[in-house]
């Protein structure tokens, strides 16, 4: 009987597996790197572009907070434009009415009696004045209840003095100044220098 001796095959062969594992691992652990550099690379990448995108992105922010404050200071800046243009439109229809009340003050006022003081606080006008009797402040109070531009008018007090050994009435009233009903009495007024054709 013939024997084989397979011990030489059987551990070249173990050998040639365990160099084709080694090389296998050797191939494992390269691939394993490269993936690991490759997605370590990637990920910088990554954060490099958004850290680039929010440094922009911070930028336009700074800028746009700039420009907020630019409009609204603007918006600040309109704002008194308007209030001074409005406080001359507000001069420039109210110029002549000074002229006006006085006028119309002095066409309302009856005969025997003066006016003293007169004093405007923004639409309330306050009138002192002495009259020869009690019936001619009431016909004062009724001439400017009917006046184009005076209302309300409100007796505050009258009372007795002795003016040149003579007794006077001295009163204090208010009235308020109204717009006219019609406003084609304005061009009236001004073109009639203060009084009605």
């Amino acid at each position: 009987m013939i024997r084989v001796n397979l011990l030489p095959h059987r551990q070249i062969k173990r050998e040639l597996r365990q160099r084709e594992f080694g090389l296998m691992a050797s191939f494992s652990a390269i691939a394993a790197s490269a993936i690991v550099f490759l997605g370590y690379t990637f990920i910088n990448s990554q954060i490099d572009a958004q850290m680039a995108r929010n440094g922009r992105l911070d930028a336009a922010i700074v800028n746009l907070d700039k420009e907020i404050a630019d409009i609204k200071d603007l918006k600040d800046k309109i704002s008194v434009m308007l209030e001074r243009k409005h406080v001359v439109e507000n001069l420039q229809t109210n110029r002549s009415q000074s002229v006006i009340v006085l006028d119309e003050l002095s066409r309302q006022l009856p005969e025997g009696m003066y006016f003293k003081s007169i004093k405007q606080q923004g639409v309330v006008i306050s009138i002192e004045g002495i009259a020869d009797t009690n019936a001619r402040v009431a016909a004062l109070v009724k001439s400017l209840s009917t006046s184009n531009w005076l209302e309300m008018p409100n007796l505050v007090e009258i009372k007795s003095v002795l003016v040149n050994n003579l007794k006077q009435n001295v009163f204090t009233l208010t009235v308020n100044i109204k717009v006219p009903k019609d406003e084609e009495e304005t061009p009236k007024v001004v073109a009639k220098g203060g009084r009605k054709s």
